[in-house]
């Protein structure tokens, strides 16, 4: 509150002065206000981020199944059809509620109640547990069952398991590895099929379900995956101009159609393709002075208004995933720390309807950030 202050009389100051060089001074002086806040994920943070999905992974009410009923014998509690991801309200902030303590615990070796992490761990992504969540997905009418949203998030978690170097984590990745390959298996055949890209700002999301897919793809080096997602990704996008950011975000979105997208194509474009691409698809991304409001949220209790503070987190992430590498859009990450910094304090402590999943996206939005 004090820097906003002296920041608010140097700007006051400055405005009796000549247009010009006020408009200098102010933007150095946002620009290192901006910086001076970038957030970072340190173990005290940890261990409280730590804290919401030992809340909720095995709480198994209030829950919303997402479920088409074939008959009685569909009417079993949330425990027992969903045995491994039962928690969190719903099945994928259960999945990403597990990968949130997975990538704590493998960026913090002092964790706080690091063994009772791990038992969770082990005891909800068991062997059995993931044979009965494979016969759910097996269902006839649970073939489009979190498409592509859980999809994307069960492919994270399995990434983070593969590239974790700990004796619990390649228990947990061969527990999961029967679930991972049915997810696989459900892109292969659902991505030939769609013919148009989807692109709300929530779950079906197509950009986002194709990211996280792809970065899955990428570390275990599963080629047909990965060339499948480069191709389809191409199609939707590849002629797509001038996308409309103004109109962003919708009254509870939780993801930048936009943002999303120019991530996605980050990630299957060659740096050149992708520089005259982002200058057709969003040319204001190259302006040094480009900024967004962060997505303001007015009832932290409701559980759709809430998913702004996802939007801001997610948009931190897809910001810096930019911003990565290319010098000449760094001045992103100040617009993605703006976000982080507008939700962090709002999370922790935070009511249930946003408490059971916008854990991980803090994490993942602070582990976007460059470290250099």
């Amino acid at each position: 509150m004090n820097k906003l202050y002296i920041l608010s009389l140097i700007l006051l100051a400055l405005s009796c002065g000549d247009t010009k060089e006020h408009q200098n001074t102010t933007k150095s002086a946002l620009e290192t206000e901006e910086i001076a806040g970038t957030p970072s994920l340190s173990l005290i943070q940890a261990n409280h981020l730590a804290q919401l999905p030992l809340h909720c992974i095995n709480t198994e009410y209030p829950n919303k199944l997402g479920q088409t009923i074939g008959d009685a014998s569909d009417l079993k509690t949330p425990q027992e059809l969903h045995p491994a991801f039962y928690g969190c309200f719903d099945w994928h902030s259960a999945v990403h509620g597990h990968w949130s303590l997975v990538s704590l615990l493998k960026q913090f070796p002092d964790l706080e109640n690091r063994a009772e992490i791990g038992q969770k761990l082990l005891q909800n992504i068991s062997k059995e547990n993931i044979e009965q969540e494979l016969l759910y997905f097996d269902g006839q009418y649970n073939k489009s069952f979190e498409r592509t949203y859980g999809w994307a998030w069960l492919l994270k978690l399995a990434e983070e398991l593969h590239t974790w170097d700990s004796d619990v984590a390649r228990r947990l990745e061969a527990n999961l590895l029967p679930l991972t390959n049915i997810i696989i298996e459900k892109y292969l055949e659902f991505l030939p099929k769609l013919n148009y890209p989807i692109r709300v700002g929530e779950h079906p999301n197509t950009a986002f379900g194709l990211s996280f897919a792809y970065d899955y793809a990428v570390a275990v080096e599963h080629i047909e995956l990965k060339t499948l997602i480069e191709r389809r990704a191409k199609d939707f996008y590849e002629d797509d101009q001038d996308c409309s950011i103004e109109w962003e975000p919708s009254g509870f979105d939780f993801l930048s159609p936009c943002l999303e997208e120019a991530a996605l194509m980050k990630r299957v474009l060659s740096v050149a393709e992708f520089k005259v691409w982002v200058n057709d698809f969003m040319p204001e991304l190259s302006n040094d002075d480009f900024d967004i409001a962060v997505g303001e949220v007015s009832d932290r209790t409701d559980g759709k208004l809430v998913h702004l503070d996802g939007v801001n987190f997610s948009r931190a992430w897809s910001l810096n995933y930019i911003a990565k590498d290319l010098p000449e859009y760094k001045h992103l990450q100040n617009v993605a720390n703006a976000h982080i910094n507008y939700s962090l304090p709002s999370i922790v402590g935070d009511s249930y309807e946003g408490g059971h999943w916008l854990g991980s996206f803090a994490i993942y939005a602070l582990n976007s950030i460059d470290k250099e």
